[in-house]
């Protein structure tokens, strides 16, 4: 399976497209003034608790307040607000925590108000990115996360992935890493370290723990609201995830973007620095690669499946919903179970790629087509776990019920991408109501008519739709184009242009150039 990752840059921000075997699995944008990404860290001040919710609200910036749960404060929430105070104070002069002597953890149940008092600052991170109506959710359980290694300042422990099921692999890292990390610093392993060298370990927790050691300093000149550490920007994010031995290609179109994908490549993985492209074709990289088609085909709300079934994909606040039908495939196989395990299995495949897709979160029922064996439905079942296995997101699936409902939750971090996939129609403008069609041949006539003897223009080209052409074409020799000619003394000449409306045409002069029409006389 290849891996490509194409980014086109635009005045807006840019647009990241993830492929695998050239189809389309994670489409992205990302714009330039873009705040409270899922990682940030910000200096909020807490404006209200809520006992009812055991959780604070704090402002870090947005028109909303951000949402901090108990749960959310992690452990070490004392020391973390113990050293941000000493920092802000300029009490603490570095990030390192060698010798801060941390604070006993808080219990696991307990109310906020006994932690954090109405009006102090706290660092915090973002976790979720502001959705609808909602701020941004909040914790103070800060990690760093880098290719194989995250970092949990105020924390001391080191855990292994549980997908590294290599006990003497398990064994290695834990001792490496334990050898490895500073006092006071947390180290959760990722699945990609295993196997990896001390070097590449060691750069990557360096790499960390200078990104924690930046965002001290700016804490130490940071104001209330103030974003104190960016996270790295969307494409770098999903180099750092999934950059493996199957990516051969990255392309971008500009030379920034160019250069700081390739010193991020140089930086976590030098063997790929060649697999970097520079795009220069005069067409955009997008419409060259194919991939503004698979854009607006994929995001519409019907979706076709290879073998002639659709989904209808509807959102709603609460859910998402996802309709499986058959299509014309009902009449290609030789009973209806047969039938509906096929169109299933596809539209499993496609479900799990629509998820990632569109980045769809919260509760999703998908609806498949009915089936009557047991075996079949748990194929279902193990199908679309096997395809969701890939999902970068938290997700559930459960097993289909009696009704041949699927219930699927997946993380959500980020609000739902939407492509609009629908044009405003070029003839009524989006009014949904047009002209009276009877009366579009006499306005063609009566421009036809000005243009000639008010303006004497000769040798003009009018292009129409195909039915309006048949119109003035019909009877040859007693057509309306040889009325106009017998009347005006010049050849009127007529081409048809499926891409217009019915209602639409264009008059040329003989250089080619429009001709551009009187309102009076439309």
């Amino acid at each position: 399976m290849s891996n490509e990752l194409v980014i086109s840059s635009t005045q807006k921000g840019d647009r990241i497209a993830l492929l695998q075997d050239k189809r389309l699995q994670e489409y992205h944008v990302e714009e330039l003034d873009s705040s409270f990404t899922v990682g940030d860290l910000y200096l909020g001040t807490i404006k209200k608790l809520s006992s009812g919710l055991n959780a604070a609200f704090v402002d870090v910036g947005h028109e909303k307040d951000g949402f901090l749960h108990y749960q959310d404060l992690g452990p070490n929430i004392n020391s973390l607000n113990k050293f941000t105070k000493d920092i802000i104070a300029k009490r603490a002069n570095t990030g390192r925590l060698n010798n801060f002597k941390l604070e006993p953890e808080i219990e696991k149940i307990g109310k906020i108000d006994k932690v954090l008092a109405k009006g102090a600052p706290i660092l915090v991170q973002v976790v979720k990115e502001p959705i609808s109506t909602k701020g941004p959710r909040l914790s103070c359980d800060i990690s760093i996360a880098g290719r194989y290694l995250v970092l949990v300042p105020f924390a001391n422990s080191v855990n292994i992935s549980k997908k590294i099921t290599d006990r003497a692999e398990r064994t290695r890292l834990l001792r490496l890493m334990s050898s490895l990390k500073p006092q006071n610093f947390g180290v959760i392993v990722r699945t990609v370290a295993q196997g990896r060298e001390v070097e590449e370990l060691d750069r990557d927790l360096q790499n960390s723990l200078d990104k924690w050691e930046t965002a001290m300093q700016a804490l130490r000149e940071a104001k209330p609201r103030d974003r104190v550490l960016g996270e790295m920007n969307r494409a770098s994010s999903i180099l750092r995830d999934m950059l493996n031995e199957s990516f051969d290609s990255i392309t971008v179109d500009t030379r920034e973007a160019f250069d700081e994908i390739k010193h991020y490549i140089h930086t976590i993985a030098p063997e790929k620095e060649k697999i970097v492209k520079l795009y220069s074709g005069k067409s955009k990289v997008f419409e060259a690669l194919g991939l503004e088609k698979q854009i607006k085909s994929l995001f519409g709300r019907s979706v076709s499946l290879p073998g002639g079934g659709y989904l209808i994909i509807e959102h709603t606040e609460a859910l998402h919903v996802i309709d499986v039908n058959s299509g014309n495939k009902s009449n290609s196989e030789e009973d209806q179970e047969a039938t509906a395990i096929s169109v299933n299995r596809e539209a499993a495949k496609e479900i799990a790629r629509q998820l990632r897709l569109r980045d769809m979160g919260g509760i999703i029922v998908v609806d498949f087509i009915d089936m009557k064996r047991a075996e079949n439905k748990k194929l279902i079942y193990d199908l679309m776990r096997d395809e969701m296995k890939f999902d970068r997101s938290k997700f559930t699936i459960l097993p289909l019920t009696k009704f041949g409902l699927m219930q699927i939750t997946r993380q959500r971090v980020r609000p739902e991408m939407n492509v609009a996939t629908r044009e405003v129609c070029p003839t009524c403008g989006g009014t949904g109501t047009i002209q009276a069609s009877v009366l579009v041949t006499d306005v063609i006539e009566n421009n036809l008519d000005y243009i000639l003897t008010r303006q004497n223009e000769r040798g003009i080209t009018v292009i129409l739709h195909p039915f309006l052409h048949a119109y003035f074409t019909k009877g040859w020799i007693r057509s309306r184009q040889w009325q106009w000619y017998w009347k005006y003394k010049t050849w009127v000449k007529l081409i048809q242009d499926s891409s217009l409306g019915l209602m639409d045409f264009r008059f040329l002069h003989k250089t080619g150039e429009e001709i551009e029409l009187s309102a009076q006389v439309i």
